[in-house]
């Protein structure tokens, strides 16, 4: 395909999916690095989840880095650590500075996934904003697909170093394509300049995100979703590694179902530009992944592996509609058109929380009844809590 036919905002989502295989990178690659660098099953929780701490602290803040300085350019820094980041971390012996180095990794993933609601907004007409923020919402599930099924090959092939040299240099190329191809910012400005009522300061932008209900109810809703997605994605190839499913099998089976959320994100999109309300697309995921946890993972289905594999699917797939809607939602909550990142960020900053707290939690559960049986309890509590959240915003219809 001519790259030169590609839409700018086509690229701007594939250089989020470059950014999520940063993320997808370490399930594939835990049993090898338990054994390498002698990981505890908590630890590697934290593993998972330690990119999320510069989203957990820093999300907002380099939301509103990020409609200050640009957005493009915001991208492309966030493309060049995580190059950086990925390529020194394949020469490091021991933990401590693998899990310094996933950290700074979280910053550039910050920088990439924050400007791309923007980016996209400026790039694309008003009457397809819903359908390519839909598209936007699968960034994470296609990015961790690709490198769940991948990452067990070239693991197997060059080793977990290879693995990271080879995502490094992934973000690298991509960094070189959305310069060449996606406008500066300020020729977007030119185009397009900002209207004469604009929040100039960042600490306006800050005080009038967080001031109003919107921005928050999305967060906290993000953070219920994402926490447990993460943690049920992200341990798939060690439960099926203790159910004695290993290697390319496992990987090939836990990326189908993260791609599988895909499905979810792009009918958000859809739905939500049809009219039907977000708050009834959230409420139906809650309630599914809620049901799918219980299935996969609970003891009653212990002997029906096939049944448990449909509620993992279930679970991701339905559950893809939270991240389409409210990324297309976030959009439009944000109290103006300068604090779009900034409303984002803190949605991301939510997302963080609960991909960087959940995870451990699910392990710790794991370790203490020595099996998976009760995790489904974490991740219904989370459906429950997502529920009551959803309960209380009224998400416009979008036309």
């Amino acid at each position: 395909m001519n790259s030169a036919r590609i839409p700018p905002a086509a690229l701007v989502i594939l250089s989020g999916m470059v950014a999520a295989l940063h993320i997808g990178k370490i399930p594939p690659a835990i049993p090898v690095l338990r054994d390498a660098l002698g990981l505890t099953l908590v630890e590697a929780g934290f593993l998972l989840s330690l990119m999320q701490m510069a989203g957990m602290s820093l999300g907002v803040l380099v939301g509103v880095a990020a409609d200050s300085a640009g957005f493009r350019r915001s991208m492309l820094t966030g493309q060049a650590i995580l190059a950086g980041a990925s390529i020194v971390g394949a020469g490091v012996h021991g933990p401590f500075g693998l899990l310094a180095l996933r950290a700074l990794e979280g910053l550039g993933f910050l920088l990439v996934v924050l400007s791309a609601p923007s980016l996209i907004r400026q790039l694309v007409p008003p009457s397809r904003l819903a359908p390519y923020l839909g598209f936007w919402g699968t960034y994470m599930a296609t990015g961790a697909a690709v490198a769940l099924l991948s990452g067990p090959v070239v693991i197997a092939r060059v080793g977990w170093p290879g693995w990271w040299v080879l995502t490094g240099c992934i973000s690298v190329l991509m960094g070189v394509w959305v310069a060449r191809r996606v406008p500066s910012d300020a020729a977007r400005r030119q185009a397009a300049p900002a209207p004469a009522a604009a929040v100039d300061t960042w600490q306006q932008r800050l005080r009038l995100t967080l001031s109003r209900a919107g921005p928050w109810r999305v967060a906290l809703i993000f953070l219920f979703y994402a926490g447990q997605w993460n943690a049920v994605i992200g341990f798939l190839p060690s439960i099926y590694v203790s159910a004695g499913i290993a290697g390319p099998l496992a990987g090939a089976l836990t990326a189908l179902a993260s791609l599988v959320n895909i499905v979810g994100s792009i009918a958000a999109g859809r739905l939500l530009q049809r009219g039907i309300c977000a708050r009834h697309l959230i409420y139906t995921a809650f309630v599914c992944m809620a049901a799918g946890a219980f299935v996969a993972l609970g003891a009653p289905t212990g002997d029906a592996p096939v049944l448990r594999f449909v509620a993992v699917l279930t679970f991701s797939a339905v559950g893809g509609l939270i991240p389409g809607a409210l990324f297309s939602v976030a959009v439009h909550v944000a109290p103006s058109e300068r604090t779009v990142s900034t409303t984002v960020g803190w949605m991301q900053q939510g997302s963080a929380t609960g991909s960087f707290v959940v995870p451990p939690l699910v392990a710790w559960v794991a370790g203490q009844v020595g099996g998976w049986e009760w995790t489904w309890a974490v991740t219904g509590t989370c459906c429950a809590l997502g529920l009551l959240l959803a309960r209380g915003i009224h998400f416009a219809r979008h036309a």
